[in-house]
């Protein structure tokens, strides 16, 4: 259901005209008969009103003329003439009996095939009952019970200006105009028809010649209704012919706002959408498309140096360049300020490969005053997605492999693939059990001491993560904790642990143990919090553990954000009396302006400075030299990541004050720490070939930089089985080669 809705968002109403047209044009076709034949009946009506009295008159003396007696038929008919009128008598077949006078009428009528059609009568086109109740009102009361089947009219060749048949007279109009223009006939005058009745048993017919008077009143009238209708359906025709294609107009028009993008001036997403599933529903067999996500490489920089006017500029020349490329059925167009989409026929990655190597070639050639960068991301379209494209889908399918290339910003392709699947499952695995593993207390805390190299005295420890998970078994740090970093979920992780290790503290406390600081990464996330110093002492207080067994490790890139809230936060932590150290000192930003201003207790050098070939003098020399400026600034000094012996040698005899590391001792679960706590290192000689081995992360960079460069080959397998998940996490560990307490990242609780 959800899909039929997103489907018709790409679906615009049909701009249609052609059929509206063809009805309106029908319509007012139909209008205008009706009006014509309204003017008829109005015209027949009129007409028989005012030939009613004559009718009248006429059916009188035919039925006087009926009933009258041989002897009195001669005198009864030269009555007749003294009344006015002109009458013959005929036989049933129009053979003329008699007349008083000239006979104009015409005798000629149609044909009958049997005796039943002799003559067409009034009385045959309606019920007699109709005729009876005189609901047509011909005849009056008087009448209309006498006069029954025997009624007809004649025409009268003299008069073309009116229409007669066997029952109605109805006036031709514009024939009677045409005589009236060329004056072969008065407006005002009186038209002339025969009215014929069968009498004497039908043996004779009677007839008369009547007339009645139209006068220019009644033109008026007929000729205004006429007109006046007419030129209303012209009007109303018009008006809707016209707002028709008003309104098809305008909705041209406001499609292609629609699909308009208003930077390059040409097409956008929405049409792209549309278009993109009109050429997969329509494709042929064997032929492939990859749907593409570019984008334009620090564009807003761009901008930000330059215009806007200068960015859009440039945009459109992208556009141009990349339509160059195009063939037929392939389609680009501009969404987000510096994204474009892109259809293109491809049959394998590969040949889709090849054509953006082109096309972003050719992009970055657009100005030879900039280092202009592309990167596209690639969605393979499978041959079996033609009519159920979900074109959101390919494209953020297609999006999600760009995104890929946004740690570096150089051009670049990527390819959607399995392995970003099973990215993305992961990462929504891992924020789907976050919440309930902190509500389990699933996150474990280990601890890995650390000790003066000249007494192997512990003076000293870390509080690092793990995760032991009952339905992912054991999850290593660089697996969860980047993931952390990108939801914001690492601030929680970050009051977890302090509340542990303060919890802990206080109990071994409270046991009469020999406790040393412990310190607790805090993320760089946690340092925009005004509170943050605030947030640190209430839930060190709520577990009841003094203030100064407790450090707060912060990592070095945190000092290059809001340095003015860091030093106040600093500040205050030192006033609650806890102490402050920077984790990753040197690990690839340049510190020295941090430590001038910053009022830190401990600064802790970072692992990388202990990588590499065996004897390094020139790392050697920067060691030395920060060690120094260390002791002048009346800091304590702690080397971690130190595996060998040659290395804790040199730092003794340069006056480091702890070391952390392999050599001593790797991280450890709670209990096995406590057991090692008030006592010496211990140390044991096949560390070294663990570390090999385990390739534990270091601590020089960031847990997402750790994620991405560190992470031991075994982070990247599938989560363990439940009979994986069964096995202890530390022989977990042993089984895969990866040492457990070896995955740390002291910068981010790892």
């Amino acid at each position: 259901m959800a899909r039929v809705k997103r489907d018709k968002r790409y679906q615009l109403p049909k701009n249609r005209i052609v059929v509206p047209l063809i009805i309106f044009t029908l319509v007012f076709i139909i209008a205008c008969a009706l009006v014509s034949l309204s003017g008829d009946l109005i015209a027949t009506y009129v007409t028989k009103l005012k030939a009613l009295n004559e009718v009248e008159n006429t059916a009188r003396y035919a039925r006087i003329y009926n009933v009258a007696e041989e002897g009195e038929l001669d005198k009864l008919f030269e009555s007749f003439g003294d009344s006015g009128y002109t009458v013959f008598v005929s036989d049933s077949n129009m053979n003329i009996l008699k007349s008083n006078g000239e006979i104009t009428a015409v005798l000629e009528r149609d044909e009958r095939d049997d005796e039943d059609r002799k003559h067409r009568t009034f009385f045959e086109l309606l019920p007699t009952s109709d005729l009876k109740s005189n609901e047509f009102g011909l005849f009056s009361d008087e009448y209309a019970d006498e006069v029954t089947e025997d009624f007809f009219l004649l025409p009268d060749k003299n008069n073309p200006f009116i229409n007669v048949d066997d029952t109605r007279i109805t006036p031709n109009i514009w024939n009677i105009l045409e005589g009236a223009f060329k004056n072969t006939i008065s407006l005002n005058t009186r038209f002339e028809y025969w009215t014929a009745y069968y009498v004497r048993n039908n043996s004779e017919i009677i007839a008369f010649k009547t007339s009645f008077s139209f006068t220019y009143s009644d033109f008026t009238f007929y000729i205004l209704f006429d007109a006046v209708s007419y030129i209303l359906m012209v009007l109303i025709f018009i008006l809707l012919v016209t707002n028709l294609i008003r309104t098809h107009a305008s909705n041209r028009k406001m499609r292609n706002l629609v699909l308009r993008d208003n930077i390059t001036v040409n097409r956008n997403w929405f049409w792209f959408a549309m278009k993109s599933k009109e050429i997969l529903r329509k494709r042929k067999s064997g032929v492939n498309y990859a749907v593409v996500s570019l984008i334009f490489v620090r564009y807003r920089n761009y901008v930000l140096c330059h215009s806007v006017d200068q960015g859009e500029q440039t945009l459109r020349q992208v556009w141009k360049n990349i339509c160059g490329f195009l063939e037929k059925n392939e389609l680009c167009s501009h969404g987000t300020i510096n994204n474009f989409q892109l259809l293109l026929k491809a049959g394998s990655e590969e040949e889709a490969k090849l054509k953006l190597e082109r096309i972003i070639k050719s992009l970055e050639a657009i100005s030879t005053e900039h280092d202009f960068k592309f990167q596209a991301g690639v969605y393979m379209i499978p041959s079996t997605v033609r009519k159920n494209a979900d074109i959101d889908l390919l494209y953020n399918n297609a999006s999600a492999a760009r995104m890929t290339l946004e740690s570096t910003d150089d051009s670049g392709i990527a390819f959607f693939g399995d392995k970003l699947v099973e990215d993305e499952k992961w990462i929504d695995l891992v924020t789907e059990h976050q919440k309930d593993a902190l509500e389990k207390e699933e996150f474990k805390v280990y601890y890995q001491p650390k000790y003066d190299p000249r007494t192997n005295e512990q003076l000293g420890a870390e509080a690092l993560i793990r995760w032991v998970s009952d339905e992912m078994g054991f999850v290593p740090p660089g697996r969860f904790i980047p993931i952390f970093e990108n939801s914001g979920f690492i601030t929680e992780i970050d009051h977890y642990m302090l509340a542990h290790v303060a919890r802990d503290q206080k109990k071994w406390l409270d046991e009469g143990r020999k406790c040393v600081p412990v310190s607790v990464n805090v993320s760089r996330a946690h340092f925009a919090e005004v509170n943050l110093a605030d947030q640190i002492r209430g839930i060190i207080d709520q577990e009841g553990a003094p203030h100064e067994l407790i450090e707060i490790e912060l990592t070095e890139s945190a000092f290059f954000d809001d340095q003015k809230l860091m030093l106040t936060t600093i500040t205050k932590l030192k006033e609650y009396g806890f102490l402050v150290s920077m984790d990753d000192f040197g690990s690839g930003y340049s510190s020295l302006n941090s430590l001038k201003d910053m009022p830190l207790n401990i600064l802790k050098l970072d692992a990388g400075f202990f990588r590499g070939e065996k004897d390094n003098e020139r790392a050697e020399i920067v060691v030395s030299e920060i060690l120094h400026l260390a002791k002048k600034l009346n800091m304590t000094t702690v080397a971690e990541g130190v595996d060998e012996q040659h290395q804790v040698d040199f730092l003794a005899a340069e006056g480091c004050n702890m070391i952390q590391g392999y050599y001593y001792s790797k991280p450890m679960p709670k209990e096995e720490y406590e057991a090692r706590m008030g006592m010496p290192a211990q140390v044991d000689k096949a560390v070294p070939d663990q570390v090999e081995t385990a390739a534990p992360l270091k601590e020089d960079k960031t847990a997402t930089e750790q994620a991405e460069t560190a992470v031991p080959a075994e982070e990247d397998q599938a989560v363990p089985t439940p009979e994986e998940s069964a096995v202890p996490a530390e022989d977990q560990a042993a089984q895969s080669g990866e040492d457990l307490t070896g995955l740390e990242n002291p910068g981010e609780n790892i």
